[in-house]
């Protein structure tokens, strides 16, 4: 266990704090939306520390993109039950993040192998991120930016699916 390791388990403890913020405090989508900074925050900090310091572990390529995904999906199920953004979203994004989670668990079980983020699983990442900052806020072009997050995730699940397939033949 490192510090990367510990940031990204204290991701995970963030994602109930968000919930709670968001539904349960009154004018909570402020309280929500700095929780889910810190989240995007502590995922900056412990790549550059895991990188920076030599501190990749298998683990750790295993569980930060988990957090992640988790994350960005309760958040997304939140703005939906609330109206703010439409299922779509959340139905093909969470097929997709279900898919590579299979895929990934399948691939290090059977070679003992994890795949890095790419460049467009990253930017579709940063790009959610500001779409739901805009979203927790009600600013116009919140769902624009959805659909262009959704967009590069798709683009990132293709380019994942061929390391994939490239890694197991």
């Amino acid at each position: 266990m490192n510090i990367p390791n510990i940031l990204t388990l204290v991701r995970f403890l963030l994602i109930p704090g968000f919930i709670y913020a968001f539904f349960y405090i009154p004018e909570g989508n402020v309280y929500a939306a700095i929780i889910f900074m810190l989240s995007g925050i502590t995922d900056i900090l412990d790549g550059y520390i895991a990188r920076h310091f030599n501190q990749v572990t298998k683990l750790g390529t295993l569980l930060d993109p988990l957090a992640d995904k988790l994350m960005v999906l309760t958040v997304l199920t939140s703005l939906w039950v609330k109206g703010f953004i439409p299922f779509f979203i959340i139905g093909v994004l969470a097929v997709k993040e279900f898919t590579m989670i299979l895929g990934a668990a399948f691939l290090y079980r059977k070679r003992r192998i994890a795949i890095s983020a790419n460049v467009y699983g990253k930017a579709a990442t940063l790009l959610f991120y500001i779409a739901i900052i805009f979203s927790l806020f009600r600013w116009p072009y919140s769902l624009t930016l959805m659909i262009l997050a959704l967009s590069l995730a798709i683009v990132a699940f293709f380019v994942y699916a061929f390391e994939f397939f490239k890694r197991t033949i």
